[in-house]
């Protein structure tokens, strides 16, 4: 594995959160650039929940300056999923087991071994920066007991596989799968992207739940559009939902 060339890094021994400190320097950067924490103290996932982070697992965040219209920033949670999972491959040598779970999950023999969340700046005329937060647990499953009912079920690299990989060689294996795919998406658009992440998709074909603040929707998962949305077909026809918590 090879460091991407464009791309900046730096490891941190303790930060509060690295999507924090992404928001903190971005404004200096010359380019891109990957953000390692060895300890979170304040992590963060999806909808403000806390992300706890034991020792060994992988807290790291991309800062970068999105090309393209602001809603394609969006769709680089489709890339970061891929990378993700190109990761686990090349660190462990294997694909039994693993998916992508919509939005923004990665699945290892059905549980939750890791969340990607996208932050993002702007100046009123579009976005100018991306923060791309990947949590995964390498070693360890926490936040069990704040699981909510029909939630999946958290799993850790070395609890399913048997494979001990740090923080540092994660991130390597990591980063230059999200530069090989954000080149791809760069290049060619959302479409190759698009069928690679459905080809590794969960439930696919499969009735699932998708549920919102307000809402619930139950359907067969038939595919995801061109704008990232989930498409259901329900009982009374096909819905695009473009944001939601999936329960299998």
């Amino acid at each position: 594995m090879s460091w991407p060339a464009e791309y900046g890094k730096r490891v941190l021994a303790e930060v509060d959160s690295t999507l924090n400190e992404a928001s903190r320097i971005a404004g200096e950067l010359a380019g891109p650039e990957w953000i390692l924490a060895l300890r979170q103290t304040q992590g963060r996932g999806r909808r403000g929940r806390d992300w706890k982070d034991p020792k060994g697992n992988f807290a790291a965040t991309l800062v970068m300056r999105p090309q393209g219209a602001p809603d394609q920033a969006a769709l680089r949670s489709f890339v970061a999923a891929l990378a993700v999972y190109d990761a686990c491959v090349a660190v462990t040598g294997r694909t039994e087991g693993l998916s992508l779970k919509w939005p923004n999950d990665v699945l290892l023999k059905g549980g939750k071994l890791a969340g990607i969340l996208l932050e993002s700046a702007g100046n009123g005329q579009g976005v100018t920066h991306l923060f791309v937060g990947i949590g995964v647990n390498l070693v360890e499953t926490p936040m069990k007991e704040w699981l909510e009912p029909g939630a999946v079920w958290p799993v850790s690299l070395l609890s399913e596989t048997g494979v001990q990989v740090s923080p540092e060689e994660f991130l390597e294996a990591v980063a230059g799968a999200f530069a090989r795919y954000e080149q791809q998406f760069s290049t060619y658009g959302f479409e190759p992207i698009r069928t690679a992440w459905l080809a590794r998709a969960a439930k696919l074909g499969e009735v699932i739940t998708a549920r919102t603040a307000s809402s619930e929707t139950e359907g067969t998962f038939e595919t995801v559009d061109a704008n990232g949305n989930l498409v259901l077909n329900t009982a009374k026809g096909r819905v695009s939902i473009p944001a939601a918590d999936i329960y299998f």
